[in-house]
């Protein structure tokens, strides 16, 4: 096998993906950098450290993953997507820097954020199922998980870069200027789409346009048991699970006392694993079905670490554990509904995939910062153990079902044959 469909970095040959992929690690930096700025002001400036109110804010920014579910699956499918993202990524630079202005000035109030933050999710709503998509058309599909995987690299690198510039902004000058830069980051993406060689992309099919498409995506998952297996254990570990800045938010403040820095340095530990998760993903062939048991049984076993960890480090250490499960889940869990969809069906496919993993916030973020502010964050983390622990007795009883747990689904890449008899 030559070494143009080998080795980790293999999708970096191709332009469009390394133009793509620059801009997007720089625009993620500043992405984490909000995101840990947002929490830290919503718990210690404009609270009294209530965690039902981050759990809010987190409601209102993944809510609109779910609510325009019907609209964002046809603009993936239907719209041009490099223009799509252009709108979209544009849209949120310019609320970043709305709320940054507003933080800066001394006039932010909590009724602020949440009003962004909704805004933002609208905007995200619409740009996450494409850009998953997009990766496609950049590298193809037979480099496809490759390329996932290297965006999630991507993804934690700035995870890990990102909140711990943000506690050194917050500390030396305040948390509205993490906003500002993050919405002044959105250029270097933005730049990237437009240096893209468009004629070299790998164009898919287009859905026609018709009545109905939003439901026929509906029944193509509902009539797929793989498929809709993926769906419920995306469901659990996403409302119940990846609430993690409420667990570590909580943990930092309210049990061991950090600070801004400390607390940015647990969310760079957690992305930390996670980008291990992202090297064995990237190295790795075809994901298996049998990953996600996996996955979702080591994520359950990391909270369950985090929640009994008696000082700082051990917890820190715990979400090496959460990181990399976290990882090889969402990873695996997209590659394999990309490759096993028909191409005219991928985007709606994918905007189900992202508002059933997000759109479930609205649902277990609140219900996370309740219990952590009624019996403490230790009770919070059991939450997590119990969705990784769920998810993987699904993912147990479709493999016990169908009998496939040491092969892979269905693939679309070429020479690849069904191995589930559909």
């Amino acid at each position: 096998m030559s070494a143009s469909t080998t080795g980790v970095f293999r999708s970096l040959r191709i332009f469009n993906y390394r133009v793509w992929a620059a801009g997007s690690l720089v625009s993620n930096v500043g992405t984490w950098m909000q995101r840990i700025a947002q929490d830290w002001l919503v718990l210690t400036e404009l609270t009294d450290h209530s965690a039902s109110a981050v759990g809010v804010v987190m409601a209102l920014q993944f809510g609109p993953m779910l609510l325009l579910l019907p609209w964002t699956g046809f603009a993936a499918d239907h719209l041009d997507q490099r223009k799509l993202l252009i709108a979209t990524q544009a849209a949120m630079g310019v609320l970043a820097l709305g709320l940054g202005v507003l933080t800066v000035g001394g006039v932010a109030q909590l009724w602020h954020v949440y009003v962004f933050a909704f805004l933002s999710g609208c905007a995200a709503a619409f740009d996450a199922p494409v850009r998953q998509t997009f990766v496609a058309e950049l590298v193809g599909d037979a480099d496809l998980p490759n390329a996932v995987a290297l965006n999630s690299m991507s993804f934690n690198a700035a995870q890990m870069l990102g909140p711990a510039v943000a506690g050194l902004v917050i500390t030396s000058i305040g948390s509205g200027w993490a906003f500002l830069i993050n919405g002044a980051s959105f250029i270097a993406v933005l730049v990237s789409l437009c240096l893209l060689r468009v004629q070299e992309l790998r164009s898919r099919a287009r859905a026609p346009r018709a009545k109905g498409s939003f439901v026929k995506g509906l029944h193509y998952v509902w009539m797929r048991p793989d498929l809709l297996t993926i769906v419920v254990m995306l469901f659990l570990i996403g409302t119940f699970g990846w609430n993690f800045p409420i667990f570590i938010s909580t943990m930092a403040v309210s049990v061991f006392h950090a600070n801004a820095v400390g607390y940015g340095l647990l969310s760079s530990i957690l992305a930390a694993g996670a980008m291990g998760g992202a090297l064995v993903s990237a190295g790795s062939k075809t994901p298996q079905f049998r990953t996600l048991l996996f996955a979702a049984a080591i994520f359950g076993l990391g909270f369950a670490l985090a929640a009994i960890a008696p000082g700082y480090w051990l917890f820190a250490g715990s979400l090496v554990i959460i990181g990399a499960a976290a990882l090889t889940f969402s990873n695996a869990t997209n590659s394999l509904m990309q490759l096993s969809t028909e191409p005219e069906m991928r985007g709606r496919v994918m905007a189900i995939r992202v508002a059933i993993a997000l759109g479930g916030t609205p649902l277990g973020a609140p219900v996370v910062g309740w219990v952590a502010d009624q019996f403490g964050p230790r009770l919070a983390l059991a939450v997590g153990t119990a969705s990784g622990v769920a998810a993987a007795i699904v993912a147990a009883i479709y493999l016990r079902r169908e009998k496939m747990a040491p092969r892979s689904i269905y693939v679309s890449i070429p020479g690849a044959k069904s191995e589930t008899g559909r």
